[in-house]
């Protein structure tokens, strides 16, 4: 997988999107399907607190989540 720890802004943000859809059409993704994929999404979010404490990182605050639900809404219609 695509090393995500690099990420410090919006460019560095879209360099990160390109590798990851190039993953994504080689087929490397366990979630293969739009709707297993956002299920997948709903459910790491919800345990996402464990992901850091188990990484030994500090647990994200203040996340802009309507941004990012912003950001998932657009893109189902961007062009």
């Amino acid at each position: 997988m695509i090393c995500n720890q690099r990420i410090k802004s919006k460019e560095d943000f879209l360099q990160f999107m390109e590798e990851f859809v190039a993953l994504s059409y080689k087929g490397d993704f366990e979630n293969k399907t739009l709707p297993e994929y956002l299920e997948a999404m709903s459910r790491w979010i919800e345990d996402m607190e464990g992901y850091y404490q188990n990484t030994n990182q500090a647990i994200p605050q203040n996340i802009n989540w309507k941004v990012f639900s912003d950001i998932l809404i657009a893109s189902s219609m961007y062009e």
